[in-house]
């Protein structure tokens, strides 16, 4: 939340650019994790109102979220929180199933280190799901696919996976959100990838290749891909 401003004084510029990025923080994560959905008008005034500071933080943060992508500024109405295309979630989810594929078998060696870390999440992530707690559920979601990502042991796939992390959320939220279904079935697929790398150790190759295929990321992003799809062309068209 921005510090409040005392009503008798303008604020300094340290104080305002701590205010700034407060309210760019905050309101960048409620972009991310979905809680202000593509199609959410800001108005300066309201924004201030809630985050406890003037208007001036408030716009100079909503400038730095324009040159990210994450909304569209209109004179003297305020901003429009983008919506994740399906060409974008469709790209995204590439990139995702690229990385997460190649990195799901070489974490094995790694099973027994981040079993109690991936089990972790999974809870988590379940809490939330029955919470329909969708922000949480992200973070959670994210944050499992990293730990395997960087089991794998490769530092420059791991900074390219991190570069996507901003546009992963938001894709994300954007599908559980349309399909509350898909966090069950990820929080599935999830706790069987745990299993699986945990036990590794102990798996025939040819067996280890079977049960990747049965809880294949490449063919779960697919289907959220689809059903984005589908739902963002249902309200385009409305």
């Amino acid at each position: 939340m921005c510090a409040n401003r005392l009503p008798d004084a303008a604020p300094t510029a340290p104080a305002r650019a701590s205010a700034t990025e407060r309210a760019y923080a905050t309101l960048k994560r409620e972009i991310l994790v979905g809680d202000l959905p593509g199609g959410e008008e800001l108005g300066e005034v309201a924004l201030a109102e809630r985050l406890g500071c003037s208007r001036t933080p408030v716009r100079e943060a909503l400038l730095r979220l324009q040159t990210e992508g994450l909304v569209r500024i209109y004179p003297k109405r305020g901003a429009i929180v983008l919506t994740v295309t399906a060409a974008e979630a469709e790209s995204v989810w590439e990139a995702r199933a690229l990385v997460e594929q190649w990195a799901a078998p070489r974490a094995f060696a790694a099973g027994g280190r981040i079993r109690a870390e991936l089990d972790a999440l999974v809870d988590s992530a379940e809490e939330h799901r029955a919470h329909r707690d969708l922000a949480a559920f992200t973070e959670a979601d994210r944050r499992f696919h990293e730990v395997v990502v960087a089991a794998a042991g490769n530092p420059h796939v791991c900074r390219f996976y991190r570069s996507l992390r901003e546009r992963q959320m938001m894709v994300n939220a954007a599908a559980m959100g349309l399909s509350p279904e898909r966090m069950e079935a990820a929080v599935r697929d999830h706790r069987q990838l745990a299993h699986l790398i945990a036990g590794a150790l102990r798996i025939k190759t040819e067996e280890k290749q079977a049960l990747l295929e049965e809880v294949d990321v490449g063919k779960r992003l697919r289907r959220l891909s689809e059903v984005l799809a589908r739902e963002l062309d249902i309200v385009a068209i409305g």
